[in-house]
């Protein structure tokens, strides 16, 4: 086991108590996140899901500010979001944690 999984149980423990008292978050698209987030404001007033759609992700100052994965976005505009989807489940099944980076 990678060192960013040794306290995994715990951490996974809080995020059950999370759910519990919060519910889960619908995601930005159906309303839920950080409303001041200025990514999702942008895609909000673009109409867009995601970075992905924009022309301008590349050069994107507001990405760069928060620190969004351009990584993943670029991986997302190859594959398809869905495909993405599968291949990052695939990774987590066979380990993956981006702790351990």
């Amino acid at each position: 086991m990678g060192p960013g999984l040794k306290n995994y149980a715990e951490f996974e423990r809080v995020l059950d108590g999370f759910f519990r008292l919060f519910g889960e978050c619908p995601g930005c698209v159906a309303g839920g996140g950080n409303t001041d987030c200025i990514v999702r404001q942008c895609c909000k007033q673009k109409d867009y899901v995601t970075c992905v759609e924009c022309t301008e992700m590349y050069t994107c100052e507001k990405l760069r500010r928060t620190g969004g994965s351009l990584e993943n976005l670029k991986r997302i505009k190859i594959l398809g979001f869905d495909n993405w989807t599968k291949e990052m489940q695939e990774k987590v099944d066979a380990g993956y944690c981006q702790l351990d980076e």
